[in-house]
């Protein structure tokens, strides 16, 4: 009897799991999955250190939606294309086994070009208004992101500032403020003298995308062949979702092994905000 107690014990624990495991693969897959900002790319909005949930269904689903890329879904279901302005996650081209974030600007007929930093659509500069400077102090994780790169300072072409009143270093970018044709409004860095700052002419094709990132000289976006690392148009199809809501954010400065760090590593400045 005994012997048989246990079995039934490991039968309902495994048919437990299998039910959890099947509930996380449909959530993940069809709702909303975790992702971690690896790159300075979508500052000022997102740090390095930030976790976000990605909202699965406004583009549709393809295997792209799926854990692992499975080909489970043959094409794209429910296909929808983004608004300007929403915030993507996507598979990139050059490296599809890469998850990859930007903000998406223009959409299929569009004609875009940068002209002096300067964003110009179908023709027309996109309104650009300088405001107070981004200043964000050095992070743990800035400097593995930077030794990473083999970069020499964290604070790219920025000025690199040291705080008399504790020692801290601190980065400080030109900031503005941009607004699409249809409203949407965000902010953006630009040093105003980086490599992607002048583009010719580009119409974006049908079934794509142009994307780019808010830290316009830190980010190898639509701006950037995949042929040279960048993204490209941005096929639809690579989609994966839309960013959805701020969840956590963390400096790099956490030691698994001291749990009462995983607290002072927290930054709880835009836990909450959404997109």
């Amino acid at each position: 009897m005994a012997g048989t107690g246990k079995t039934s014990e490991t039968k309902d624990f495994i048919s437990f799991t299998i039910k959890l495991a099947l509930i996380v693969f449909v959530v993940r897959s069809f709702i909303a999955a975790p992702f971690n900002i690896p790159s300075e790319s979508m500052q000022p909005r997102l740090l390095i250190g930030d976790y976000l949930l990605v909202a699965k269904w406004p583009y549709g689903y393809s295997r792209y939606s799926l854990p692992f890329s499975l080909p489970l879904i043959p094409g794209r279901i429910l296909p929808s294309a983004p608004t300007p302005g929403d915030v993507v996650v996507f598979k990139a081209p050059a490296n599809l086994s890469e998850d990859w974030i930007k903000r998406v600007v223009a959409l299929p007929g569009d004609m875009v070009q940068v002209r002096g930093g300067t964003l110009y659509l179908n023709g027309k500069a996109v309104p650009k208004k300088r405001i107070a400077d981004l200043v964000i102090p050095v992070t743990p994780n800035m400097l593995d992101a930077t030794r990473t790169a083999g970069g020499a300072s964290p604070c790219y072409r920025a000025k690199y500032e040291v705080h008399s009143a504790d020692d801290s270093l601190k980065c400080r970018y030109p900031q503005f403020h941009e607004t699409l044709p249809n409203g949407r409004s965000y902010n953006v860095l630009d040093l105003e003298d980086g490599p992607e700052d002048n583009t010719e002419v580009m119409i974006v094709p049908q079934d794509h995308v142009f994307v780019m990132g808010d830290n316009r000289d830190r980010s190898a976006d639509s701006r950037v062949p995949v042929a040279n690392g960048g993204v490209g148009f941005l096929p639809q199809k690579n989609l994966v979702g839309r960013a959805l809501v701020s969840v956590f954010a963390t400096d790099g400065s956490a030691n698994w092994l001291l749990p009462w760090t995983w607290f002072t590593a927290a930054r709880t400045d835009h836990i909450g905000d959404g997109f």
